[in-house]
């Protein structure tokens, strides 16, 4: 089963739009962006088109590659200040402390979960690509509770959250970076995470007949967006995420659902 995520999004906004609209008000969210990057550019367009069509209005705080972190957390304190929840798109220029930053955003208005001084069972929220892993395998019929998972990579946007949730999901979850562990570790699992940006290094060889691959990593390779697992490992796999159009837009629309709940909730 290759996942379609841009139709599993469509099913999400179709769901978030008559919540938001009875909400009363308009729900703000903030976003800062740092430079001006290609690549960060597409990210924050994908997630301005979905707050228009869910009637978000969004705020932005645009700062040059040279501003200091000081700059930056003014415009987090600014958004904190006019917004519901607020994003700090990453990656952050060299020399910028990214943890400071992401500290700057209260856990009520942290819909990415990444204020690293908020422990994971402490979130109002969880993080987007993690929510994104859990829908597509629910959705799939996969069965979590006492499954063998297999997190690639420990990293604060994929792995380490993605690690957290299933096993709080009832997984037997290892998690091996592409250090310290073997791809052997995959062998055995009957779910793979993988968030490593190591373009096609996981291999049909790598995994088991009907493992459900979710492949939340994402780099460039001969000028293209790809993902950790090659994509012949689809004839392998009972679900594959590809990448791009795989776990990416479930996760934009998961951001959505989490601003839906962070205002909720006030």
């Amino acid at each position: 089963m290759i996942i379609n995520g841009k139709r599993i999004a469509e099913d999400i906004y179709a769901d978030l739009a008559p919540r938001y609209a009875s909400l009363g008000r308009k729900a703000v969210l903030g976003i800062v962006v740092v430079g001006e990057n290609p690549v960060i550019a597409s990210f924050v367009r994908i997630k301005e088109r979905s707050a228009e069509r869910l009637g978000i209005p969004m705020l932005r705080e645009n700062l040059p590659e040279s501003a200091t972190e000081k700059e930056i957390l003014d415009a987090v304190d600014t958004l904190n200040k006019n917004a519901d929840a607020v994003i700090v798109q990453l990656p952050l220029p060299a020399g910028i402390n990214t943890n400071n930053v992401l500290a700057g955003v209260p856990n009520e208005k942290d819909v990415d979960a990444l204020n690293p001084t908020i422990p994971e069972d402490g979130r109002l929220v969880h993080a987007p690509v993690a929510l994104a892993a859990v829908e597509i395998l629910e959705r799939s019929g996969v069965h979590i509770k006492g499954a063998c998972a297999v997190v690639v990579g420990a990293g604060r946007l994929v792995g380490g959250p993605s690690a957290w949730l299933l096993r709080k999901l009832g997984a037997n979850v290892s998690v091996f970076s592409l250090e310290e562990g073997s791809i052997n570790d995959l062998k055995d699992a009957d779910i793979i995470v993988s968030g490593a940006g190591n373009p096609g290094f996981i291999k049909p060889e790598h995994i088991k007949q009907g493992v459900a691959l979710i492949d939340g990593g994402t780099s460039e390779l001969n000028k293209k967006i790809a993902g950790d697992a090659d994509p012949a490992c689809a004839q392998i796999a009972s679900v594959f995420t590809p990448v791009p159009g795989g776990v990416g837009p479930v996760a934009v629309a998961m951001i959505f659902r989490n601003l839906l709940q962070l205002v909720e909730q006030k």
